[in-house]
């Protein structure tokens, strides 16, 4: 789902309308509108009525806001970054930076935004009968928003990830087993057998019942589903990360030249290597079978041709530690982090003995997770990745799956100690 576009800024945090959101924005317009004519509104005119549907849909809405900056603004207080609320088709979202570091945090996160609607659904489900003689219309259109809201509160609050009552599920079994990845896992199963539930549920609805209800129940299994999908596909992600060691995705994408050999030597090795891969090699060089140091292509921009065989590798050597790097042996999502923080976008591989035996980037990353998962990538998808310094094949999303590891590995290492 793309961004949508940005409406304004509610402490701090941006809103957006997703282009989708019109389209469930009118739906429910024209269903309100048709409620108001056969009841409360029944005689007033056109006008009134689709203008009542329209305020009704908007706010609507509203409370799915309100309902969203609950998380929100908790989240904040557990010191997460929210980077942005999203209307769209169905309903909102809350997108943050990271997920919180402790159980409870993660627990009050998710339940703020049920209790949020829990409270709006009592307001207005209160003064409704207070305004009945003065405004039919206003009495009937608190009713129905009070009503919303304690749907809305209630249905989220179902046990089953993507809902708020998935995530608080998962919280309560995270605090109980000291496990983030079991709580995912019981809380997606859970999610799963909602949202087939609600596919059959609304099967039968529209197929026997003839009720048209069956349809949104369907649409919002099969949403589930997908979210669910998604929320599988982390735990298989997570899982080959942690199983992967950073020597089964290395390659040896660096070139080796002796101390003693003249810069014209440097050159020449670039030009063998064309001009699409100019540069994309570390060459790093060596002296009487020792590793020495690493050079760049500095000194042949700075020093004139002439002078290129008059000076040695050995007179513009760089430490080797220069160069971000990461052992073999540590697990691959570690070397997801490296990658996100080294300015390269590649690391230099050192084997347990502390030398160079390869180097990792996105594309040997991401092919190696690919691999591990039955994949093998097309040479194509892998030199168009390489040329963009990225993960292939939508794997963009490792840097996010590797976030949500990381407090679950500190749980981990919190309970050993």
């Amino acid at each position: 789902m793309g961004e949508g576009w940005q409406l304004l800024k509610i402490r701090g945090i941006p809103l957006r309308i997703h282009p989708s959101w019109f389209v469930i924005l009118a739906l429910t317009t024209v269903m309100f509108q048709g409620r108001v004519e056969t009841g409360a509104g029944a005689g007033q005119a056109a006008v009134v009525t689709w203008s009542i549907g329209l305020l009704t849909a908007v706010l609507l809405f509203v409370s799915v806001l309100l309902h969203e900056l609950g998380h929100s603004l908790v989240a904040i207080r557990e010191g997460v970054k929210v980077r942005s609320i999203t209307l769209f088709l169905m309903g909102g979202v809350a997108s943050v930076e990271k997920e919180c570091d402790t159980a409870m945090g993660a627990l009050r996160v998710a339940a703020a935004g049920p209790l949020v609607s829990l409270l709006i659904a009592g307001v207005l489900l209160i003064a409704a009968p207070q305004t009945t003689s003065q405004s039919p219309l206003l009495a009937d259109l608190l009713t129905q928003l009070g009503g919303i809201n304690l749907v809305l509160a209630l249905f989220n609050l179902l046990p089953g990830l993507p809902l708020d009552g998935g995530l608080i599920l998962k919280a309560l079994v995270w605090q109980a087993t000291g496990s983030r990845s079991r709580g995912i896992q019981v809380a997606t199963a859970s999610g799963r057998a909602l949202a087939i539930t609600a596919i059959v549920l609304g099967l039968y609805s529209f197929l026997i019942v003839k009720s048209g209800g069956g349809l949104w129940l369907m649409l919002l299994g099969w949403f589930g589903l997908g979210a669910n999908r998604g929320q599988t596909q982390m735990l298989v992600l997570q899982k080959v990360l942690r199983d992967l060691h950073v020597s089964d995705a290395a390659s040896r994408r660096f070139r080796v030249l002796e101390a003693n050999q003249p810069l014209r030597r440097l050159s020449q090795l670039r030009l063998q290597d064309g001009e699409g891969q100019s540069g994309t090699d570390w060459v790093l060089v060596c002296r009487s079978g020792r590793w020495v140091g690493w050079i760049d292509d500095q000194p042949l921009r700075d020093l004139p041709v002439q002078q290129w065989d008059r000076q040695t590798l050995d007179d513009h050597l760089r430490p080797l530690d220069e160069l971000p790097s990461i052992p073999d042996r540590l697990p691959l999502w570690q070397a997801v982090q490296a990658l996100e923080q080294s300015p390269q976008g590649r690391l230099l591989v050192f084997s347990p003995a502390g030398l160079p035996s390869g180097t990792i980037d996105r594309v040997d990353l991401g092919e190696a997770v690919m691999r591990k998962l039955g994949v093998n990538l097309p040479a194509q998808i892998l030199d168009d990745a390489r040329k963009q310094n990225t993960y292939p094949l939508g794997l963009i999303m490792l840097p996010q799956v590797v976030e949500s590891m990381q407090s679950g590995e500190s749980e981990i290492d919190r309970s050993k100690a």
